[in-house]
């Protein structure tokens, strides 16, 4: 019927699946551990090898300034003089240093440029050092880059799909730097909920302790607190391959969540709607022109004039229908209902404002 129905439609069906299908999440997939993170990585490198559309050095005099201070760090002399070339681009180079990175392991990078170049395909990334905000050097990057997009023109038309100015290269950083993780002697250690909440922090809390008596303790809704002692003598890393595994019932509250630029609704399943009825309708005023000449007749004095016609329609929305909800209405005959108003992603989300707006919706919406 539409896009926003039949996503709210899929959602309802797959949530009506009985509960003893459902095995639960696991921990590892719910929390992360504390200091148990990514770094960010960012550089400045040149792409070279490019048919002719790279940066304009009179545009963008620093790729001019990098491409001399290369060539002169490699032994070539190119002082006072003024390069004008096409084919080399200034890019910047990001990679994410994923945690227990060791030296000589390899890491995507993404690369964007940064000046007026208009497309990086067949381009080749030159050694690129890395830094993160510490200034230090974490890895290097480099290697030909992988275009997903492309571009094309000629002297009266033009053809572009997706964007011709990033690209990436796979495993193309080796990481020269660890960063450090000291693990092994800590006394305790917090597992952060990626979605805080107090009942799955506190069935986190049981289901570890139900194995490892003692052994967790939650502090808050976002964190629970590892500590080693009577209930695993062992260290606190070897606890946590017994724990990540174990299964939760992950609760949640009730959430809807609004893209008004593409139209998306996405509710949860615990959405409950108080006893409402539900108008949906519309007016709609079409206007047409579609002026006449008035062509005077041959040798006659008279004067040719444009007499204006207009076509004016109104829809009142006629047909609409009054749906009434009752209390506690579950998300699937809150779905039914909207589809036999015959509802449209954008009434769908008027909708959804008013019934918050009146009282009757029991969920925090949330517009991106």
């Amino acid at each position: 019927m539409r896009i926003v129905t039949f996503v709210v439609t899929a959602l309802a069906l797959l949530l009506a699946v009985p509960a003893q299908a459902q095995s639960g999440s696991r921990i590892k997939d719910i929390v992360d551990v504390e200091n148990v993170r990514s770094n960010q990585l960012v550089g400045y490198g040149l792409v070279v090898g490019l048919a002719g559309t790279g940066d304009r050095t009179r545009n963008v005099p620093f790729t001019e300034e990098s491409l001399q201070s290369m060539l002169e760090r490699m032994g070539v002399s190119v002082r006072d003089m003024q390069l004008r070339t096409k084919n080399v681009a200034a890019v910047s180079v990001t990679a994410t240093l994923p945690p227990f990175a060791r030296a000589g392991s390899k890491i995507d990078v993404q690369v964007a440029a940064m000046g007026d170049a208009t497309s990086l395909q067949g381009g080749t990334l030159l050694i690129a050092p890395l830094r993160a905000m510490d200034g230090e050097i974490y890895a290097v990057a480099q290697g030909p880059l992988a275009v997903s997009g492309f571009k094309a023109q000629g002297a009266g038309a033009s053809i572009s799909r997706g964007v011709s100015t990033s690209a990436r290269i796979a495993s193309g950083a080796i990481v020269e730097r660890e960063v450090p993780y000291v693990l092994g002697a800590a006394d305790s250690l917090k597992l952060a909920l990626k979605n805080p909440d107090f009942t799955t922090a506190k069935r986190i809390e049981q289901a570890i302790n139900q194995n490892f008596p003692g052994a967790a303790q939650m502090l808050d809704p976002a964190t629970v607190e590892l500590r080693g002692g009577a209930g695993f003598p062992g260290s606190l890393v070897q606890l946590l391959p017994q724990i990540e595994n174990l299964s939760i019932d992950v609760d949640q509250p009730a959430r809807i969540v609004v893209n008004e630029a593409a139209g998306t609704v996405v509710m949860t399943a615990d959405v409950k709607i108080s006893p409402v009825a539900i108008a949906q309708g519309g007016l709609t005023i079409s206007v047409a022109e579609s002026p006449i000449v008035s062509q005077p007749g041959p040798f006659s004095q008279g004067e040719t004039t444009v007499v204006p016609r207009t076509r004016l329609e109104v829809d009142d929305g006629a047909g609409a229908s009054l749906a009434m909800l009752d209390q506690g209405t579950s998300l699937q005959s809150l779905v039914n209902g909207l589809n036999r108003l015959g509802v449209s992603p954008r009434d769908l989300i008027s909708i959804l404002h008013a019934l918050k707006s009146a009282g009757a919706l029991q969920a925090e919406i949330t517009i991106q």
